[in-house]
């Protein structure tokens, strides 16, 4: 085929201004957007190979990110389907929109199904950081491959190429305002926030095994930035205590105390929710922190503001919580309120309190040594949640200062006999500071013992 010259189907010049200014709130969710395109890309392929459509070895998948500081490009290169000639015409020159106005609209009232998925808008992204973008593509069925490549106008090229590597290459000719992305350390950093579970591996530089190999000027290998296969997406049966305290050295590597307990969620109706919650163990001068929960949606990071989803009592808690079926806006970075939402909340809540009120039958002694750190959670909870609360009361502790533990039930039996006015109410008495009202606690035990 001869080069092919034509406009995007858009039916307005302004797209991409639209685009730069109303699709993301972060430029550089751009990164996220085409890795996780890669990642799909070869997803699709893997699935295709076990229907027995894609014949042959499939070879090695992994992706990889390169930069050019020369030619001021950053390429993501994958193996997955690529793309025939007419699939870029269907795909990548046609944006389903018919004026900037609609598209505008179309953002601000957009319903759960996200528009990137819907119109290809993912891709696009690239155009916030980049001047031009060409696209080499090959398909994996037997049909030439091509170059498509577009200056940010609505004008592109399309021609056939010489490419023998299934697979596609998206090469960003990096603006003169955006050369942070060509830098390592950014790219890593970001690919380290988004891409850290992707589910196909993702080479970014190459490394040495170790120091003596570097000396010994062994060959280096590629260096893969992300665990293909985090802990929430096997089966709990499948996971030893140390594999989740191991994950949860992986999400917080700063942080040198292990967890109290953790829950993993698997739940596949009537929606899709994996993950894993840990109770971390609190410091006695600890700072409320509620963004050590990170929200993934098919292992894509999204956000760690995970107010709608996760009670707000329950945000002190860390780990990692995975749901494609949690409404998102254009750029995948806000959440939606719908009834997914509220479900999955209240689930997140039964979950924390069964788990709770299990330790507690099955090892009351060692949920008892833990109270003083979980109790925080329970106590928050029960004030907030009158469902939480109902769970609780089984077992929401009252410490003594003889250093016995009762559940309030327990408590009543225990001191009914002596606490019991005249009028037949129960006096419960309390100490706010053990040290502090020491003479008044002497005085009412003295009292209780008479």
């Amino acid at each position: 085929m001869s080069m092919e010259t034509g406009k995007i189907n858009v039916q307005t010049e302004n797209i991409f201004p639209i685009i730069k200014k109303f699709l993301y709130s972060d430029h550089e969710i751009f990164l996220r957007e085409l890795v996780s395109n890669a990642v799909d890309a070869t997803k699709k392929l893997k699935g295709l190979a076990q229907l027995g459509e894609a014949k042959g070895d499939l070879g090695d998948l992994t992706i990889e990110i390169k930069i050019d500081k020369e030619k001021n490009t950053l390429t993501i290169a994958d193996k997955g389907l690529g793309m025939t000639a007419e699939e870029v015409k269907k795909y990548i020159n046609q944006i389903a929109f018919s004026s900037a106005g609609e598209f505008v609209e179309k953002l601000k009232n957009t319903d759960s199904n996200a528009i990137i998925g819907n119109f290809g808008l993912g891709f696009y992204s690239a155009f916030m950081v980049a001047e031009k973008v060409e696209i080499y593509t090959k398909s994996y069925k037997d049909e030439p491959a091509v170059k498509w490549s577009c200056d940010g106008s609505t004008e592109f090229t399309l021609e056939e190429i010489e490419k023998t590597q299934r697979g596609s290459e998206i090469v960003l000719y990096i603006a003169e305002d955006s050369r942070e992305f060509l830098e390592d350390h950014r790219i890593k950093s970001l690919l380290n926030k988004y891409c850290k579970f992707l589910p196909i591996p993702i080479q970014f530089g190459i490394k040495f095994q170790s120091e003596e190999d570097k000396k010994e000027g062994k060959p280096q290998e590629p260096e893969i930035i992300n665990n293909p296969a985090p802990a929430w997406t096997k089966t709990p049966t499948s996971l030893t205590d140390e594999d989740y305290k191991n994950f949860y050295r992986e999400l917080y590597p700063m942080n040198f105390d292990e967890p109290l307990f953790w829950i993993h969620l698997n739940v596949d109706y009537p929606f899709n929710l994996t993950g894993i919650l840990y109770f971390p163990k609190l410091k006695k001068n600890f700072e409320v922190q509620k963004d050590k929960i990170q929200l993934y949606s098919n292992q894509v990071f999204v956000t760690d503001n995970v107010g709608e989803i996760v009670p707000e009592y329950l945000t002190l808690l860390h780990g990692v919580i995975d749901s494609p079926d949690i409404p998102l806006n254009v750029s995948r970075s806000y959440l939606q309120s719908d009834g997914n939402v509220k479900k999955i909340n209240q689930h997140i809540s039964k979950k924390v309190s069964d788990k709770l009120q299990e330790i507690f039958n099955s090892d009351r002694k060692q949920f008892e040594e833990k109270w003083s750190d979980i109790g925080l959670f329970v106590k928050y909870g029960m004030i907030s949640d009158e469902k939480f609360y109902e769970r609780s009361n089984g077992f929401a502790l009252f410490p003594t200062t003889e250093s016995a533990f009762y559940t309030f039930a327990e408590l009543k039996e225990k001191i009914a006999a002596n606490q019991t006015d005249k009028d037949g109410n129960l006096v419960v008495l309390y100490t706010s500071d053990e040290e502090e009202q020491h003479s008044y606690i002497v005085q009412a035990k003295s009292v209780d013992t008479k």
